[in-house]
């Protein structure tokens, strides 16, 4: 296992891109996909694209960000992605429905998004498992459900027309 105590810098930095330029051209540049909600801890055990396991453990000062540089040796490298946030996308039939889904995902504690008369619910885990939690109102198809990415920031805050800000595309899991 790799201990990480400091990030180096920034991919962006001249200095730095230069030289993960030169090593992308060989092969030797390891990526590690940092969950968005992962970014501002310091402590993190997670593994590269490569296999490589790290254990990163940063000071105070320092957080992860996407593009942030751990590793820049001459033969090799290890640069921070930040992962696609991944959003449930839960469709209440009616207002009785959103109420109960409404008790629910407070009870659970999930971290949500409101975007009109839907619902965001963050993945931090499989969709199976946040479906199951829901089992009997998406079985009798009380509640739509589809697992979207995010494609830009996942910060976006929501429009005056009430509508999400987020910009996100559905994959193939409508039910």
């Amino acid at each position: 296992m790799l201990r990480i105590e400091r990030v180096l810098g920034s991919r962006l930095e001249p200095e730095l891109s230069e030289e993960l330029h030169r090593l992308e051209h060989r092969g030797a540049v390891d990526v590690v996909n940092v969950p968005i909600a992962d970014l501002a801890r310091r402590r993190l055990l997670i593994t590269t694209r490569d296999g490589v396991e790290l254990a990163i453990a940063l000071p105070r000062h320092q957080k992860l960000f996407d593009g942030a540089v751990l590793v820049l040796e001459n033969d090799s490298a290890i640069v921070v992605r930040a992962a696609t946030e991944r959003w449930l996308k839960l469709e209440p039939r009616s207002i009785a429905d959103a109420i109960e889904l409404g008790y629910h995902v407070g009870n659970l504690h999930w971290r949500v998004r409101f975007g009109g008369e839907v619902l965001f619910v963050a993945l931090e885990g499989r969709p199976e498992d946040y479906i199951a939690r829901l089992e009997d109102m998406v079985a009798s198809r009380r509640v739509g459900i589809s697992v979207l990415d995010e494609e830009d920031e996942p910060d976006h805050a929501a429009s005056e027309d009430g509508h999400d800000g987020h910009h996100v595309h559905q994959h193939d899991r409508s039910h």
